[in-house]
Parts: structure tokens; sequence; C-alpha cells
């Protein structure tokens, strides 16, 4: 087994601080992003923000 040094180790929980961090503020967006890219479903009404935001 390799042994880290002590640097080493900060910085990997800083990129798993930084990813976990970006993960959770990105998320949501991205499924709402990806949802309105691929549009609705035939026979569907139109997606859009306002209609999100009654729902």
């Amino acid at each position: 087994m390799v042994k880290l040094s002590t640097a080493m180790k900060k910085r990997i929980s800083t990129v798993f601080s930084i990813g976990k961090t970006a993960f959770h503020w990105g998320f949501i967006p991205t499924v709402l992003y990806l949802g309105f890219k691929k549009g609705a479903e035939p026979g569907m009404p139109e997606i859009t923000v306002l209609s999100l935001l009654w729902q």
C-alpha cells in the first residue's frame, strides 16, 4: 500500500470537497437543462419555465 504525505491527503480532500460542492449545486440545473433540451413528448403541452413554476 502506498503511503500518502500529509500534503497529498490535503489535496485529495480539497478535490473531493470541490467535487461534492459542484455536484450539490449542479445536479438539479443539469436535470432541468436536459429535460428542456429534450422537450415534451408528443401530445403533451410544451415545457416552459413558467409551466414548471406553476405546477
